[in-house]
C-alpha cells in the first residue's frame, strides 16, 4: 500500500489520506469543492464546487499515478438530490466520452458544509 497527498488538491481534513494506491488500484477520499490554495469551499454554488471538487480529485489521481481517463467508479453524495441534473451536467464535461460506473446518493450533511462530494476508484 502507498499513500498518496499532493499540494495540488486541499490537504485531508481528518485522519485519512487523500487517496491509498494497492493491487493495481487508486482509490481516493472524497473530494469537495475546497480550493486548496485558501481552503475554503469555492464560491458560486453546486457546478462551481463541482467543476473545483473533480479538479480536485483529478490532482489527486495524477498524483497516484492515474488521471480521469482511468477511472472505473465513482460516487457522487449531494447534500440535495434537487442538485443531481446540475453537478450531472459538470460530471458529464469532466468525463467526456469516458463513463465509469457510478453512484449517486443524497447524503444527510457534507463535509465543511460543502454541497457536493465526489471519490472515486481508478487503474494507475
Amino acid at each position: 500500500m502507498e499513500f498518496v497527498q499532493t499540494d495540488d488538491a486541499p490537504r485531508a481534513v481528518g485522519p485519512y489520506s487523500q487517496a491509498v494506491k494497492a493491487g493495481g488500484f487508486v482509490f481516493t477520499a472524497g473530494q469537495v469543492g475546497l480550493d486548496p490554495a485558501t481552503g475554503q469551499l469555492v464560491p458560486g454554488g453546486v457546478e462551481a464546487e463541482a467543476e473545483r471538487a473533480l479538479r480536485n480529485l483529478e490532482a489527486v489521481l495524477e498524483a497516484g499515478g492515474s488521471g480521469l481517463g482511468r477511472v472505473v467508479k465513482t460516487t457522487i453524495y449531494l447534500a440535495d438530490i434537487a442538485d443531481f441534473q446540475a453537478v450531472n451536467g459538470v460530471y458529464a464535461a469532466a468525463f467526456g466520452e469516458h463513463r465509469p460506473a457510478r453512484s449517486t446518493f443524497q447524503a444527510g450533511a457534507l463535509p465543511l458544509g460543502a454541497r457536493v462530494e465526489i471519490d472515486a476508484v481508478a487503474l494507475v
